[in-house]
């Protein structure tokens, strides 16, 4: 069983920088690949990025490459979100997401491939 929390989330005017952190409990952190999702309001959950279990390797949605940086700390259990420029389209609650899925991680960019979700926080960009 894995627990995640998000954090980091909040208002923040359009071109600003956030990062988010989300945080997991137990030892198995390193046998996880973590992904970041994000939902807006009226709309389906989509994907942003994920890592790799050894902070190795990186794959973004296309519409967010250059902006959002993801990355990992294992001795922290800690996944980060970076996310640079903000836009108001990026206004969304944003979730990780731990999948002990052996694809490789463009196959990672679903929802079904993950065992476990944190409960979100929210990023709101002002105009």
């Amino acid at each position: 069983q894995v627990q995640l929390i998000e954090s980091g989330g909040g208002l923040v005017q359009a071109g600003g920088s956030l990062r988010l952190s989300c945080a997991a409990s137990g030892r198995t952190f390193n046998t996880y690949a973590m992904g970041w999702f994000r939902q807006a309001p009226g709309k389906e959950r989509e994907f942003v990025a994920v890592i790799s279990r050894t902070g190795g390797t990186t794959y973004y949605a296309d519409s967010l490459k250059g902006r959002f940086t993801v990355s990992r700390d294992n001795a922290k259990n800690t996944v980060y979100l970076q996310m640079n420029s903000l836009k108001p389209e990026d206004t969304a609650a944003y979730y990780c997401a731990a999948s002990g899925s052996s694809w490789s991680l463009s196959r990672l960019s679903v929802e079904r491939k993950y065992d476990y979700w944190g409960q979100g926080t929210q990023v709101t960009v002002s105009s």
